[in-house]
């Protein structure tokens, strides 16, 4: 399938929009403020509760309500402005560490939690906890002993529960009664490595778990993990530029090494503690939990090596648990995938799953898949009592490719049914009879969203993100025999009809869970950019990266370097069919990107000309046990796929008689995912070869780049490096 967008606008130019779009880029912090998110929808369907800020220049998030019942009127639930009287914000070193793994670069209100009934509302602003009632519009701060992390209503609306100083507390809804349920003790060794109510690094980085407790559905008693991360190793994040500060201690449980010591407990609200007992000696990874009031708690933990994993259900009594259901990879060649929203209970009790079988990911519920090969589920939305709603790909056996799409369906025993209609991304959130239906398409910027009742549209949530100014010429196809999902996007004024080839540029991620070809606007605004300076941009997915099948995902276990010979195969295919220069070829990417573009520049000399690694993993013995063991193994045991992938090693780099190639290797200094160690490494290692390259550190700057000069910046020194390395300039 080919489909093509052509450049057009159709908006009056805002004073914002003026502005060149790098500068604009990372003003709008790419064009994500402004637009509305986080949706909770009321049990009754009166109303709908999200977050947006006031324009798309404003960081600061807002906490909104579409009431329903008033005739689908928006107003502001909390104001941070408000809140604070003006004043600063101020992070906790825990709260910012929380947003970098949740990759949030927002400011303001960020996240609430709701009650069962989605009438109050709790937050955290400047490490001061709140709550907001939602039927009124008025929010009020309560008094709490230190800083505050991830509050989260009692589902009865009576009490709110928070982390502060690694101590579960709860309070009053009224703010009264505040009290530690469960902490370190005082004056021992665990007071500094032990948690409760946090995910520890490994859950919030690379299992999509983020929150640490989970209320009972009666509102008497929590489950709260407890973390220790005093087997894991220490590492120290430095600031060269700031020579008269301390680095920063950071646990960091680097492939082959210890994990943090993961426990659960079942508290009650007098503070009395059961453990929740399992083989965490087999199963360390408590990578999911689910409490409803369709059953027991449930838990999905995993083995180590991510072969094997148990959904358990919990009697929060005595602390035992009983195997609901055992997964394995039988064959042992690959690992079995997490999830978002599943598992869970359905209304009749019966365990929701998504499960890769027969060759396809297919939603089970019981013992029964309800897909089949015609859909490959991507996450569980929503279950109730007749249907559960899913996001899913078109899967192997669908009749025609829908490259790029994911849609909203609703899945029984009768069968499926699409919820979303045109071409393009879409997600949901239902409650109440509701469904919050967001939609971003191909032909206009941003996402929109709609609610509908009944499968009708009764109304619809403003966007104030800023519009672009730029919209991108972009062709969805597929290349090579693989026939691998690719954009090509050209310069805005370029004429097809002239023949005239033009030097290409490869921008991937092409990595584990990292989807960039997508059936949307904004994903390609930064291609756009890099096409308008004179490049053809192509975008490619290749094996290892989501949304296709099982065997597409997990093809690369043990061997990453897969993921370059699609890039390879996807270049040299649509050589035919667009107007490129194969002897000017660069490639540019940020973390697995990056990996991949030094790796493409070190390894193909013969097809790649010159290459930008972002913040690039090197040498993955330094990256994290969850993520690099699912794919490479245990290093201790097996260190043949480490050398294999690596940057660093003998094996890693080409012979010294083949050609070397412009590299520039960004990365950022206070980076605590990919630590600078992988770019200095890399560094030494080409230098030691004899191979020239440019290293350009970010003072202060993460894996994310938030900081606004940086970003800008980051994108014109890349423009100049790719015109000087492929003789533009």
């Amino acid at each position: 399938m080919t489909t093509e967008t052509p450049g057009t606008t159709g908006h009056a130019e805002s004073p914002a929009q003026r502005l060149s779009f790098p500068r604009l880029h990372a003003r709008t912090q790419r064009f994500t403020l402004g637009a509305p998110r986080a949706f909770t929808v009321a049990p009754d369907g009166s109303r709908v509760v999200f977050l947006r800020s006031s324009s798309g220049t404003d960081r600061a998030g807002q906490l909104w309500v579409l009431d329903l019942a008033d005739g689908a009127v928006e107003r502001v639930a909390a104001d941070p402005r408000v809140l604070l009287n003006g004043a600063a914000e101020r992070l906790s070193a825990q709260e910012r560490a929380r947003r970098e793994r949740s990759r949030e670069g927002g400011a303001g209100i960020v996240g609430y939690a709701t009650d069962a009934a989605v009438e109050l509302a709790a937050f955290t602003f400047s490490g001061r906890l709140f709550a907001a009632e939602l039927r009124a519009g008025t929010a009020r701060e309560l008094p709490t002993p230190g800083p505050v992390i991830d509050p989260r209503p009692s589902p009865d609306g009576r009490h709110i529960a928070y982390v502060a100083g690694g101590a579960l507390r709860v309070t009053g809804a009224d703010g009264e009664g505040d009290r530690a349920l469960a902490a370190p003790e005082p004056d021992s060794a665990e007071k500094a490595t032990v948690t409760y109510g946090l995910a520890e690094f490994i859950a919030a980085e690379e299992m999509g778990r983020s929150r640490g407790f989970w209320w009972s559905p009666a509102s008497d008693r929590l489950l709260v993990a407890r973390a220790d991360d005093a087997p894991v190793r220490r590492w120290w994040i430095a600031d060269p530029a700031h020579p008269e500060s301390e680095p920063t201690r950071v646990s960091y449980p680097a492939a082959g090494t210890a994990n943090a010591d993961v426990r659960l407990f079942v508290v009650d609200l007098e503070g009395t503690r059961t453990e929740v007992t399992w083989d965490s000696a087999r199963y360390p990874y408590l990578a999911r939990v689910h409490w409803s009031s369709a059953g027991a708690p449930l838990l999905l933990v995993q083995s180590r090596d991510q072969l094997s994993q148990l959904y358990l259900a919990v009697n929060p009594d005595d602390g035992s648990t009983r195997m609901v259901h055992a997964e394995e990879d039988a064959d042992e060649t690959a690992w079995l995938e997490l999830f978002p929203g599943a598992p869970s209970w359905s209304p009749s009790g019966k365990l929701v799953r998504i499960v890769d079988e027969g060759g396809a990911r297919v939603l089970a519920v019981g013992e029964r898949p309800l897909t089949g090969q015609q859909l490959h589920v991507r996450a569980v939305l929503d279950v109730a009592d007749d249907d559960v709603l899913i996001s899913a790909s078109a899967g192997a056996s669908a009749a025609a490719p829908e490259t790029g799409e994911v849609h909203v369906y609703r899945v029984n025993e009768l069968g499926v049914e699409r919820v979303s209609a045109e071409p393009g991304v879409h997600s949901a959130v239902r409650a109440g009879g509701l469904t919050v239906l967001v939609s971003a398409t191909l032909d206009q910027p941003g996402s929109r969203v709609r609610v509908l009742r009944d499968g009708k549209q009764v109304a619809t949530v403003a966007s104030h993100a800023q519009r672009p100014g730029l919209t991108p010429r972009v062709t969805l196809t597929e290349g090579g025999a693989r026939k691998i999902p690719c954009a090509v996007l050209l310069p805005t004024d370029y004429d097809a009809s002239s023949g005239v080839p033009l030097p290409v540029l490869m921008d991937p991620y092409g990595g584990p869970h990292g989807q960039r070809v997508l059936a949307a606007h904004n994903p390609y605004l930064t291609s756009q950019w890099f096409a308008d300076q004179g490049f053809a941009v192509i975008v490619a997915d290749g094996r290892g990266t989501p949304g296709r099948s099982p065997a597409w995902e997990k093809a690369v276990r043990r061997d990453f370097t897969l993921t370059l010979d699609d890039q390879v195969d996807a270049l040299q295919d649509l050589a035919a069919s667009f107007p490129l220069d194969l002897d000017r070829v660069a490639i540019r990417g940020w973390s697995y990107g990056g990996y991949l573009a030094a790796l493409a520049v070190l390894r193909r000399p013969d097809v790649f000309h010159a290459g930008i690694a972002g913040a690039p993993v090197t040498d993955w013995r330094l990256y994290d046990t969850h993520y690099t063991e699912r794919y490479l193994g245990d290093p201790g045991t097996d260190p043949a796929p480490y050398a294999l992938n690596s940057l660093v090693t003998e094996e890693g780099l080409v012979a010294p008689e083949n050609p070397s190639r412009p590299l520039m290797i960004v990365h950022g200094l206070a980076d605590d995912n990919v630590v600078v160690a992988h770019a200095l490494r890399l560094s030494s290692a080409l230098l030691a070869a004899g191979r020239p390259h440019e290293l350009l550190p970010l003072s202060g700057v993460t894996h994310m780049t938030p900081q606004e000069q940086v970003a800008e910046n980051l994108l014109l020194l890349q423009a100049d490096f790719l015109k000087r390395s492929l003789g533009l300039a």
